[in-house]
């Protein structure tokens, strides 16, 4: 069966760091484009960042370019995104979520992607 396990959430003040992650079991991520996206109360869902099967290349939403780093460990098996300088609109739901595009090497910030987790929780407040 295949799975993604997110991890990592947690509430953090304002400033404060954390670093997701995202494990996939029944199958291995090394051919697949990951994206991280997060829902807030209320709100649509957003991607936040992306990651190429090959390069890899990233992609980040405006929001979290410069604060957010997405990277692949492929010996792992694992998916991160590190979060820095966080703020309080960053409080979400986090989602990862993959779709196997090794051919054209494609990753983005919209729903086209296959297989999800079950998502973690991130609070950020004082």
């Amino acid at each position: 069966q295949l799975q993604l396990v997110e991890s990592g959430g947690d509430s953090v003040q304002p400033g404060g760091s954390l670093r997701l992650s995202c494990a996939a079991s029944g199958f291995t991520l090394d051919s697949y484009a990951i994206a991280w996206f997060r829902q807030a109360p209320g709100k649509e869902r957003e991607g936040v960042s992306c990651i190429t099967v090959r390069g890899p290349l990233t992609n980040y939403a405006d929001s979290v370019h410069g604060r957010f780093t997405i990277s692949r460990d492929n010996a792992k098996n694992t998916v991160y995104l590190q979060m820095n300088s966080l703020k309080p609109e960053d409080t979400a739901v986090y989602y990862c979520a993959a779709v196997s595009r090794y051919r054209d090497n494609w990753c983005g910030l919209v729903d086209r992607y296959d297989y999800w987790g079950q998502g973690t929780q991130v609070t950020v407040s004082s």
